[in-house]
């Protein structure tokens, strides 16, 4: 019986441990151990987003989507990892990225299609030249100010990898500042009773135009380093001509889908599958050409038919991807987080510099561009307040810039830093320039109404 408790106790204990055909030489993992894993950490990451969200709710007054984003940190080598190495490890090996990492393509993805279907296009075609302006201001003034920092980080022994040119420096420091958390922005706008304002609709789609445009950017400087030229053009071209085609045209071949549901009163699974068809294969070729699935779903779902529709497809997949799917998007970011990186007064220093400059470019200038487009100046406050956000978005780009050998670990952190520090203040600075006088006069409901159990927004 003692030895059937010992082995017993062995397995268990073992369970973690790779079961490969060759995992004496090679340490390598058979499909079971990916599976066991992968729930394993589901459950860890729903748990820690569910409690660092309500712990940031209840104590610092932030939307559920800021403590989703600091879980994530948290559960990465900069917290979870640096007090319990080994079960960190453990929990979350390297060898499982890539199934976390689709995972979160996915749950982003699917993310940004629900939120595409709440687009008010009747709000952005009445603040049209606010959002061009917004957008504008947005990518100019982050690019400006980049090319008058960048000569003197390139002096710092560290920042940026050796032998890169001025040039393609000013540019991945441009596009970092420029960067809107496009998702986070959703959930923040979302959560704070704004989906259905013209505020909310004229933030979301300049973040978008911001997004993108950060995007090619990042293409233009990857096909320097190796990659060619055919990168940035296929990202580029391919991205104008499937937008121009879907804003064209996709709304009138999609129409039928919304007729089927209205005769029939609902959203059949056939009908799902369909949807569901048509959303991943915009985000596969949004990603294909080297933007970003996100966009892909968003654009799918700007075009998708309105009425009962929208409705249906909210309630049958909207809380899966908003309580399931989401959480594993930040989580990924997180593991690749470290925070110890900064660990001199000099680093500190250009760190919060860092942070000031990406302030001033983003916040200032979109509040300059909405006051100049005609808003009043609390509206054009609370725009600022909500495109300076940069969130997991400003971490997949500075991934990116890691793995490519554009910038070096110390400058990665400062930019996770300041990533950190903008999405933080975003919903206490709106709160303090909008949301609290809004929510005075009526013009916004009590915050948390709209929390996340959703409805995004009605349609």
């Amino acid at each position: 019986m003692l030895d059937l408790l010992n082995s017993a106790w062995h397995a268990l204990t073992d369970v973690l441990s790779p079961h490969g055909p060759a995992v004496n030489a090679a340490k390598s993992y058979a499909p079971g151990d990916y599976s066991i894993h992968f729930f394993l950490q589901l459950a860890i990451i729903i748990l820690a987003c569910r409690v660092v969200g309500w712990l940031g709710q209840k104590l610092l007054k932030q939307p559920q989507v800021v403590g989703e984003m600091i879980a994530g940190v948290v559960l990465g080598p900069s917290l979870f990892g640096l007090f319990f190495p080994d079960l960190q490890l453990a929990i979350f090996p390297k060898e499982t990225r890539n199934v976390l990492y689709t995972g979160a393509q996915l749950g982003v993805g699917l993310y940004m299609f629900m939120v595409g279907l709440t687009l008010r296009l009747d709000h952005f075609q009445s603040k049209a030249k606010s959002a061009a302006g917004v957008s504008a201001a947005g990518i100019a003034a982050p690019f400006l100010l980049a090319a008058l920092i960048t000569p003197f980080l390139l002096t710092v022994p560290g920042l940026f990898t050796p032998g890169i040119s001025q040039s393609n420096a000013t540019l991945f420091m441009g596009a970092c500042i420029a960067l809107t958390a496009f998702p986070m922005l959703a959930r923040i706008i979302n959560e704070n009773g704004l989906a259905n304002s013209s505020l909310g609709t004229l933030s979301l789609t300049a973040g978008a135009f911001d997004d993108a445009a950060s995007w090619c950017v990042l293409a233009l400087v990857l096909a320097t380093f190796g990659a060619g030229p055919g990168v940035a053009v296929l990202a580029i071209g391919g991205a104008v001509l499937y937008t121009a085609f879907m804003l064209l045209w996709g709304r009138k071949l999609l129409a039928p889908l919304g007729r089927i549901v209205e005769e029939k009163g609902e959203m059949t699974t056939g009908m799902l599958a369909v949807t569901m068809m048509l959303f991943c294969a915009s985000a596969f070729f949004m990603d294909a050409i080297g933007i970003h699935a996100i966009f892909g779903g968003f654009l799918m779902g700007v075009c998708m038919p309105r009425g009962l529709f929208v409705r249906e497809l909210q309630r049958k997949v909207e809380p899966i991807a908003v309580v399931l799917l989401l959480p594993m998007f930040f989580t990924y970011s997180g593991l690749n987080t470290r925070m110890d990186m900064v660990n001199s007064v000099e680093l500190l220093l250009i760190a919060l510099g860092v942070l000031a400059v990406s302030i001033l470019a983003k916040f200032g200038a979109c509040w300059g561009a909405a006051r100049l487009a005609g808003e009043d100046n609390r509206t054009a406050l609370g725009i600022g307040a909500l495109m300076n956000s940069r969130g997991l978005m400003e971490l997949i780009i500075i991934n990116i810039g890691l793995q490519k050998g554009i910038i070096g670990p110390t400058l990665f952190s400062m930019l996770v830093l300041m990533a950190i520090v903008t999405t933080v203040m975003a919903t206490p600075l709106f709160e303090l320039v909008y949301g609290r006088k809004a929510r005075e006069t009526g013009e916004l409901g009590a915050r948390g109404e709209a929390e996340p159990e959703p409805q995004l927004a009605a349609a």
